[in-house]
């Protein structure tokens, strides 16, 4: 059965509406307009009611870059939101890009949820979690915060440096620090014998490695996934594989997970959204995960 989740939990995140290829958020206190190519349908709200409610906006100069316009020149450029459930609470600093990221992506809420669930009820003390492609870290800080033995991998430094800050903002510490390819660090740790008892991948449609190696999600996930599964603990674990690429679906999801691991327990697949306060629905990125708890 194909499911629909959006995040319950967020108090600081909301998505105002959504329409004409942009979107109305608010982090904190702070209302922002930015591009959106998932949002083919008209706006909610009029024209002069996002005018009125946003503070900053992002104007595009390229399809990949651009610029941050304030209404008022005060308003900051950094700041920070907090993310709680029963399990955990964590922060984040968000910061306005050149590429209109703010360093976290409030749908991922939904997975963060998820993490801290299954590291609740594994009988395992202080499991073993693994995040690739783990950009500032937010699956991370939910492990981590959840009591788990936590490594982050990213292959950009510098996204890697803002994760360690959201882990000292969050009063967490000892997450371990990898700037490296994805791909090349599993296939070390499956020399190494390693294991773990959690690992999440959220795998860019392309990307690049720190030394040039190239990524390319249809040709590169199905080897990813063959090799990431034998770092299973076979016993207790979870694996959460998110991506937002339009020509994915979750139905390519569910077969990827079970030809790679046709003995995943608990499996579920679907689909990630923010739903508006204006009423639209916004998809963004599909899912499948499983769970295996020792009886």
């Amino acid at each position: 059965m194909i499911q629909l989740l959006t995040p319950q939990y967020w108090k600081d995140y909301e998505l105002l509406d959504c329409g004409d290829f942009e979107k109305l958020e608010r982090f904190g206190n702070v209302i922002l307009i930015r591009p959106e190519p998932q949002a083919v349908w008209v706006k909610t709200l009029p024209e002069n009611e996002w005018t009125k409610l946003h503070h900053i906006r992002f104007k595009g100069r390229s399809a990949t870059s651009g610029e941050w316009i304030k209404k008022d020149l005060k308003t900051p450029d950094r700041w920070h939101i907090s993310y709680s459930n029963s399990n955990i609470s964590i922060k984040f600093r968000l910061a306005l890009t050149s590429f209109k990221h703010l360093g976290i992506f409030p749908e991922q809420a939904v997975n963060w949820d998820y993490i801290s669930e299954c590291i609740a009820k594994f009988k395992t003390p202080e499991p073993k979690i693994l995040n690739l492609f783990a950009y500032t870290g937010g699956a991370s800080l939910a492990a981590k915060a959840a009591g788990a033995d936590t490594t982050h991998v990213d292959s950009i430094k510098q996204v890697v440096t803002w994760a360690n800050e959201n882990q000292d903002i969050s009063d967490l510490k000892n997450i371990r620090w990898v700037v490296e390819d994805a791909l090349k660090f599993v296939k070390r740790e499956l020399k190494r014998g390693k294991k773990y008892n959690g690992i999440i991948l959220d795998p860019p449609a392309y990307g690049h490695g720190p030394n040039g190696e190239k990524w390319k999600l249809e040709d590169n996930i199905q080897e990813m996934m063959k090799d990431v599964v034998q770092l299973l603990e076979a016993d207790e674990h979870f694996l959460i594989l998110n991506t937002y690429s339009l020509g994915f679906s979750s139905v390519i999801v569910e077969n990827l997970i079970l030809s790679s691991f046709p003995q995943a327990e608990n499996l579920e697949c679907g689909e990630l959204y923010l739903q508006a306060k204006a009423g639209s629905k916004l998809p963004l990125g599909v899912f499948g995960k499983f769970c295996k708890l020792i009886d």
